[in-house]
């Protein structure tokens, strides 16, 4: 399949500070692509450097074919992009911002009534068309701003942490718009500190510091990064219980999970050994299971190999 992107060694240098550190990474046309990462991670300079908003310290990069750096105003009409700050204006109504932003691409008269019909659906904001925008809840916000995004039919779209903010059902209905647009050949580039978002990803990449830890798809993630197993554990005294499992060699990290513990361990642990530890040491064991790596398992053992190989932990 053909790439939509093509990014190759991206760094940029803030004074001696690095944001980003020699990143690659391609993204197929109708792929939604997730960079994934905490705050502070790279993500957004990666996503300001693609659309020309920053200039690379070094590296180059190619989108739909053409090179970001020289064709930039041939790229301005391909490409959506919507914001991680809120970028609509709240003191006008739902339609002038569409209207505002239909004239910003030139979009003729007849074919901006259509658009601003489709996108109204798309967003569940028929009917709320004369809506002052700083009335509208977060979900609908971010709905409206995602259909600006998208008003002039961008074939590639760059969403930068878009469902920041927003109640899980708002976050459900706009990652199925998401969907939809793929299916309708649009690329797309999101990024986000939710693992659970990562999940929707064709392919994902993991940003830490600026550095890229991995690139694969969530489930090869899943299946092939970690070095051992997962065992689900359920105590009376979840932190103490962590504390005492991360004093043991075969137990590579333990961490909250929901409303237990995941605890990555060595491929051959017994887990009769770690209720009799747990249990010898004042954290009762209510129930103990092996079970498979989600990506937020992968992300800590990627961030904790990473801080090994740096001298950070031992």
């Amino acid at each position: 399949m053909e790439n939509a992107i093509e990014i190759r060694n991206f760094t940029k240098l803030f004074g001696e500070f690095v944001a980003v550190n020699n990143v690659s990474f391609d993204v197929k046309k109708g792929e939604v692509f997730g960079f994934l990462g905490p705050n502070g991670s790279g993500k957004t300079t990666v996503i300001r450097m693609i659309l020309g908003l920053l200039n690379p310290t070094s590296g180059s990069g190619h989108i739909l074919g053409c090179d970001i750096a020289q064709d930039r105003e041939k790229l301005r009409s391909r490409i959506g992009y919507m914001s991680q700050k809120f970028s609509l204006y709240e003191e006008l109504t739902v339609e002038e911002n569409l209207d505002f932003y239909g004239g910003i691409y030139c979009i003729p008269n007849n074919k901006l009534k259509e658009k601003k019909k489709e996108i109204l659906i798309m967003a569940d904001l028929k009917g709320r068309e004369k809506m002052i925008v700083s009335n509208l809840s977060g979900g609908w916000k971010q709905r409206l701003a995602l259909g600006c995004s998208i008003i002039h039919d961008p074939e590639i779209l760059l969403l930068d942490e878009p469902t920041g903010g927003v109640d899980p059902i708002a976050r459900r209905q706009f990652w199925d718009i998401i969907y939809n647009l793929s299916k309708q050949g649009v690329t797309i580039l999101v990024t986000t500190h939710y693992m659970d978002e990562a999940e929707h990803c064709n392919s994902i990449g993991f940003l830490y510091y600026g550095n890229i830890l991995s690139l694969d798809t969530p489930n090869n993630m899943k299946e092939k990064i970690i070095d051992g197993q997962i065992v689900e554990i359920k105590s009376d005294k979840t932190l103490k219980a962590i504390e005492l499992l991360k004093k043991k060699d075969y137990v590579k990290d333990a961490s909250v999970y929901g409303a237990g513990i995941h605890a990555m361990v060595e491929k051959n642990t017994e887990l009769d050994d770690l209720v009799l530890y747990l249990n010898g040491n004042d954290a009762v064991v209510h129930s103990i299971r092996k079970v498979k790596p989600t990506l937020e398992d992968v992300f800590v053992f990627l961030v904790e190999s990473e801080k090994r190989k740096n001298g950070v932990i031992k």
